[in-house]
């Protein structure tokens, strides 16, 4: 397969995973050892892509000093700004004006914010045989209910993108992750907001263009809310879905530089402990994020969540589906569950009543 160039969608706020994307966005936040980001740089890479476009906005600064030129990665890395939001069209447009493929060429396009086991170079070489405008990649979900859905006929070919609905056609979704013949991409409008899910995919549909639905069941999963960041992490750690940046042999725990955890410790179920991190004797941590120069103390319990950067939870206190931010303190025995999140540098005092929800 010839080098490809792929444009990478990353300008999004990451709401529904405040408070960690307070200070960062959402693809840079810590995943499995490494910035998130770069589990899908060494992905395309390995697919072929040399060349990648940054679409920025949210905290668009912050992405340079992390990826640079891209050398580190075998890519090269151009960075393209939306001074405003321009939606997911008006954004691939404006990264555009950064690509040197030809008119015909193939050009990946892909969220910053999905993990995802298929095989891109099947989906590129699907678009080439077809000579298609797009190929989506199309994911199959055990519950489509949840999601608009995007049917296709025998041939391959999409025939709508339909709403949510209690009654779906079909239990494919739409994943994320676009070939693009680069022609279409130039005749987005340059400029305007405009949705590829709700403007572009269909109107080309209507125009008799082709767009084409690559269907898999591979492991896929948008990492958008913080139990589907969670599980992001562990299930790489674990090995559920391979990355050539994970920094260390899949396992039970991945243990940065520094991270010191107590023999009397247990520690796993694809939890990272970050660089400088001290997970003290007694402590039960399971499954969970715990970032740089955090602290559990002894006979904490820590699972399915996430202790931000210098955060301390202290003896006794137990965290379930939480999530506490950067330097905030959970005094000892406090309980956090049901999707509690603590903001920074907030302190909760020891012996505190239960929390379950935002404070």
């Amino acid at each position: 397969m010839p080098d490809l160039e792929a444009i990478l969608l990353v300008g999004g706020q990451g709401t529904r995973l405040r408070p960690l994307t307070l200070g960062t966005p959402k693809p840079l936040l810590p995943t499995a050892g490494v910035p998130f980001l770069a589990h899908q740089l060494a992905r395309a890479r390995s697919f072929g892509v040399r060349r990648i476009v940054f679409a920025t906005s949210y905290k668009a600064a912050m992405f340079e000093p992390v990826f640079g030129d891209g050398a580190a990665f075998g890519l090269s890395i151009e960075y393209m700004t939306e001074e405003t939001p321009l939606g997911t069209g008006g954004a691939i447009r404006n990264a555009a004006q950064a690509l040197g493929s030809p008119p015909d060429a193939p050009v990946l396009v892909l969220n910053g914010d999905i993990l995802s086991g298929h095989d891109i170079g099947d989906q590129v070489r699907t678009h080439v045989a077809g000579q298609a405008a797009v190929t989506l990649h199309l994911t199959e979900v055990d519950d489509p209910t949840r999601f608009g859905c995007v049917p296709t006929d025998g041939d391959g070919r999409v025939t709508a993108f339909l709403e949510k609905t209690p009654d779906p056609v079909t239990n494919r979704i739409n994943a994320g992750c676009y070939v693009f013949t680069r022609s279409v991409i130039d005749a987005i409008p340059e400029g305007e907001v405009v949705s590829v899910e709700r403007q572009t995919f269909p109107g080309l549909i209507e125009s008799g263009a082709l767009v084409l639905g690559y269907a898999d069941r591979t492991y896929w999963l948008d990492v958008g809310t913080p139990a589907a960041f969670v599980k992001g992490s562990r299930d790489l750690v674990l090995g559920r879905l391979a990355s050539p940046a994970l920094p260390g042999p899949a396992g039970e725990r991945l243990l940065l530089a520094g991270a010191e955890v107590a023999p009397e410790a247990e520690v796993g179920g694809g939890t990272v402990v970050g660089a400088g991190a001290r997970v003290f004797a007694g402590a039960s941590v399971s499954g969970s994020i715990l970032l740089d120069g955090c602290v559990v103390e002894e006979g904490a319990v820590v699972s399915d969540s996430v202790v931000g950067a210098g955060a301390r939870v202290c003896a006794g206190a137990v965290l379930r589906d939480a999530m506490v931010g950067d330097r905030a303190v959970v005094g000892c025995h406090n309980e956090l569950q049901a999707g509690a999140r603590i903001w920074p540098e907030v302190e909760l005092p020891a012996r505190a009543v239960r929390f379950s929800s935002d404070v």
